[in-house]
């Protein structure tokens, strides 16, 4: 059998070295010249940065599997931290290292710049949210699900607005409340504590996964082929052909708006959001309090401490900030972070299809289609685009081709 993984992101990683280690010859093909996709590392300004800055979870078992299989150790090259959400409105939430579910009980009572009953209202909220298994009894916009359930306070301002914005870069008055409900099972509601851990990357992504990742297929018999745009894709009686190559099956991993134009029933029709990642560089003293912090600016959103004075601020869905251009985007972010040290330089990366709109009653295609899998962040049903779903969604991919 020979299988052909188209897109050399996570998720076709992730099924290039699922069928590798399974004995099968795989050929995976990216048009990029390295590997990651739409999580990879990039060089800009003489430093190596990544192409968007992003945060990843204890709960994301199937990427740190991943990780380890091909030699990447992530006790080494995450800092992991348990869950904070700070402001600098002097709201604070901070998870303490107790057995779930006493770690999310015991930080929100502890919370500041919450009432006591406010407190009281979301801890019963979040038991019967949990006690029906996170279903809920119809899709709405997390918006509406929070109107509902009374969750209209300084809580939903500085919590449950920006964690929506943040897991589903869409925001709350689109984004689907299932897939937010999702989000919560597997982080907050797990009843396993290291879940909720923040698993910040000491290292750019390239050196997470997709370098050790393309090493260890080089190593193990896998033919990478790096600037190679497939053009064709065409299903045949007993092979499918790959730019004219015939393959017994093929992983299509692919982002949705490129996989659309190879086979039409893997488009995603909601539409696509942007990311933007404006990389502030202060003088190398320069640390945040904790290196994960919310902004509650006009524009700001989120703010990465990445080390030696380096800030990684981060704008998600479609907002005002797309108005301004780069030099207002950093002036106005440095404004809001108050830093009280000279800005000494700033990049930015914006990418205007960052991840599909994840709004309500989202359509998802097919995960197989005869000799033909599709795999990516937008294939795996259960979540928004996140780099597990891509993992997970290569993985399935590639038990299919093996249980065939």
């Amino acid at each position: 059998m020979r299988v052909a993984v188209i897109g050399g992101g996570w998720a076709g990683i992730a099924a290039a070295v699922e069928l590798t280690a399974h004995g099968i010859p795989v050929t995976l093909f990216e048009a990029g010249r390295v590997l990651g996709g739409r999580a990879r590392s990039v060089s800009l300004d003489s430093r190596v940065l990544d192409n968007g800055q992003h945060i990843l979870l204890g709960a994301y078992r199937d990427t740190l599997a991943l990780m380890r299989k091909v030699g990447a150790d992530p006790d080494t090259l995450f800092d992991r931290r348990p869950l904070q959400v700070i402001d600098s409105s002097g709201f604070r939430l901070s998870l303490p290292r107790l057995p779930a579910p006493l770690n999310v009980a015991w930080g929100l009572l502890a919370a500041r710049g919450l009432g006591f009953g406010e407190k009281l209202r979301t801890a019963w909220w979040m038991e019967c949210v949990k006690r029906r298994g996170f279903r809920l009894p119809g899709d709405m916009t997390v918006a509406e699900w929070l109107d509902g359930a009374g969750q209209t306070g300084a809580l939903r301002r500085r919590l449950w607005e920006p964690l929506c914005l943040a897991a589903l870069n869409t925001p709350a008055e689109r984004a689907s409340a299932q897939l937010f409900a999702n989000v919560l099972r597997d982080s907050l509601g797990s009843p396993r504590r290291e879940d909720t851990d923040l698993l910040l990357p000491r290292v750019p992504l390239g050196q997470l996964l997709p370098e050790p990742a393309g090493h260890w297929l080089t190593t193990h018999g896998a033919c990478i082929r790096l600037r190679h745009r497939v053009r064709t894709l065409a299903r045949q009686t007993d092979s499918i052909q790959v730019d004219d190559q015939p393959f017994d099956a093929a992983v299509l991993a692919v982002a949705p708006q490129h996989a659309a134009t190879l086979w039409p029933e893997a488009a995603v029709p909601n539409g696509f959001e942007p990311i933007a990642t404006v990389y502030l560089r202060y003088p190398p003293d320069i640390k945040l309090p904790f290196p994960l912090q919310s902004l509650s600016g006009r524009l700001g959103q989120w703010v990465v401490d990445r080390g030696d004075g380096l800030l990684a601020c981060v704008l998600s869905g479609h907002g005002d900030w797309e108005a301004c251009d780069d030099a207002a985007l950093a002036h106005a972010l440095d404004t809001e972070l108050r830093i009280g040290a000279p800005l000494l330089g700033a990049s930015t990366i914006r990418e205007k299809r960052a991840t599909f709109a994840a709004t309500p009653d989202l359509h998802r295609p097919a995960p197989q289609n005869g000799r033909l899998h599709i795999a990516g962040d937008y294939a795996w049903s259960d979540y928004p685009a996140t780099l597990e779903g891509a993992i997970r969604s290569g993985l399935r991919a590639a038990h299919a081709i093996l249980g065939n």
